[in-house]
C-alpha cells in the first residue's frame, strides 16, 4: 500500500526522518526508532485513513502542514539532513511498516475495512479526546 506517499503526496508528512544507512553514517540512531517521531507517523496515517474513507471528516490541512513542518524541524535539530529525511520518506519498508502500525491502530479500535461507519465512528472518537490523529481531522 502507498498510504504513506499519499500522505506525503498531500503534505501531512512534508519530510520527517532518515534512513537507517544514513543515520548510522552521521552515528545518530534511525529515526525510524525514535518514538515521537513514529507516534506522529502513526498519528498522521490514522488521520488520512479516516479522511479518506468517512465522508463526514475532512482533515484540518493548515494544521496538518504546520505539524508537518513541525516534525521536519524536530528531525533536522536532531541532526539529520533533508536527504536522510526524503530517503526515509521514499523507503518502502518504512511505509509498510507505518502502513501496518495503522492497521492494527484501526482494527483494535474497531475499524472494519469496508464498513465506513466504522471509520467515522474512529474519528468522531479520535476527535473528542483530542488525539494526536483527532487534531488532524475535523468532523462536517
Amino acid at each position: 500500500m502507498t498510504h504513506l506517499k499519499t500522505l506525503i503526496a498531500s503534505g501531512l508528512l512534508a519530510t520527517i526522518a532518515a534512513t537507517s544507512a544514513l543515520a548510522e553514517t552521521n552515528a545518530l540512531p534511525p529515526l525510524s526508532t525514535n518514538e515521537y517521531i513514529n507516534t506522529r507517523l502513526i498519528a498522521a496515517g490514522i488521520g488520512h485513513e479516516i479522511r479518506e474513507t468517512c465522508p463526514s471528516i475532512s482533515a484540518r490541512m493548515f494544521y496538518a502542514l504546520w505539524q508537518a513542518k513541525k516534525l521536519q524541524d524536530y528531525a533536522l535539530d536532531l541532526g539529520y539532513s533533508h536527504d536522510q529525511i526524503d530517503s526515509f520518506i521514499n523507503d518502502m519498508n518504512e511505509q509498510r511498516r507505518v502502513t501496518g502500525a495503522v492497521k492494527v491502530y484501526m482494527a483494535e479500535n474497531g475499524v472494519v475495512e469496508g464498513n465506513t461507519e466504522s471509520y467515522c465512528a474512529l474519528g468522531r472518537a479520535e476527535i473528542a479526546k483530542k488525539s494526536i490523529a483527532g487534531s488532524l481531522l475535523r468532523a462536517r
